[in-house]
């Protein structure tokens, strides 16, 4: 008999009408969509709560689907148990607070989705609805909640797909989420289901939580202000040993310490600045190479970067064959970091 998959079909309407940006959270409305917007600030504000309306529909239709049919019971909070994998670093933000009024006003609307704990007879182990289940922790009520015998790859992908339709997950937290189901074993497609990602961001995510060492990552969790592009540059310096040492150093200082996790980003940022640019002042190592004895190339590497200079009568030709190609060469480049960094 065929494996039934608990989520066939569930995300194929919300990935019509939702187009999201890993780095805020937030679709994109699409090029049609944005060109009959309204412009400026107002059209932003419009666009934006658009978005999370949007949002919040497809996790409710997420839920709706995993739960149809299902018999809601209440269960003791004391009796459920958080997922084996994490997803979420904050825990008393303004959204938790804002749940917990609203559940104490009128009670919890939709149920949460757990499953018969795999290995403690009697208890209960959390799919989704972390924050619910706190709440009525915190409340001293029972929650509302639908069982199900899940496996582990349903139970992460069910996990991941409600949060990616919430879009209330920061950049970092997606990040340290894959790298978690990267270590307990789980295949890339489990974690691009999970995280409704694709191939290339998927990989991104994994080559940066390898790059930034454990002993810095782990102080930035709460960085929940900071985009894409910050950590992709961010893990880019790592590279650099000496930019490595002085931000494993700053990590020790009581002033790195005692700032939240936004701060401490911005302190890594500027602290460890003067490093890059000592090392970018170094000489660049500059080198010949003869491709099958051909024409003569010049290789050119300094701390900013890397450089290569044809000057051949197919030149052109090579240059082109190189652009039309650098995606495949980039993932082969990310894959074998990959591997390396699993390797030591």
């Amino acid at each position: 008999m065929a494996r039934k998959n608990i989520l066939a079909g569930v995300m194929g309407d919300a990935k019509k009408a939702l187009l999201t940006d890993e780095a805020s959270g937030v679709e994109s409305p699409s090029p049609a969509e944005g060109h009959l917007r309204h412009k400026g600030a107002l059209g932003a504000v419009t666009r934006t709560i658009d978005a999370l309306a949007a949002k919040a529909a497809a996790a409710s239709e997420i839920e709706k689907r995993l739960v149809e049919g299902e018999v809601i019971v209440e269960l003791d909070p004391s009796i459920v148990e958080a997922s084996f994998i994490s997803d979420r670093v904050r825990q008393d933000d303004d959204e938790f607070y804002a749940l917990l009024e609203a559940i104490r006003a009128r009670g919890q609307d939709s149920p949460i989705l757990v499953r018969p704990h795999p290995e403690k007879a009697g208890m209960y182990q959390i799919a989704f609805g972390h924050r619910r289940l706190r709440v009525a922790a915190q409340l001293g009520r029972p929650v509302r909640a639908v069982v199900k015998v899940l496996s582990d790859r349903d139970h992460v992908v069910a996990q991941g797909q409600e949060n990616a339709a919430r879009a209330d997950l920061s950049f970092i937290e997606r990040a340290l989420f894959a790298r978690s189901m990267e270590v307990r074993g789980f295949d890339r497609e489990t974690i691009m289901a999970a995280l409704n990602a694709d191939k290339t961001t998927v990989s991104k995510m994994l080559s940066l939580s390898a790059r930034i060492p454990p002993t810095v990552l782990d102080t930035l969790r709460n960085a929940h202000g900071v985009g894409r592009d910050r950590w992709h540059e961010l893990a880019a310096r790592m590279d650099d040993l000496s930019f490595r040492s002085a931000a494993e150093q700053l990590v020790n200082e009581d002033r790195y310490v005692s700032a939240d996790g936004d701060g401490r980003f911005q302190l890594l940022e500027k602290s460890a600045a003067p490093v890059a640019t000592k090392a970018a002042s170094t000489a660049p190592v500059v080198r010949n190479w003869h491709p099958n004895g051909g024409p003569k190339a010049k290789i050119r590497t300094d701390s900013r970067g890397f450089s290569l200079t044809l000057r051949a009568d197919n030149a052109r030709a090579f240059g082109d064959f190189l652009e039309q190609n650098l995606e495949r060469l980039y993932q082969e480049f990310e894959s074998a970091s990959h591997l390396n960094s699993n390797g030591d």
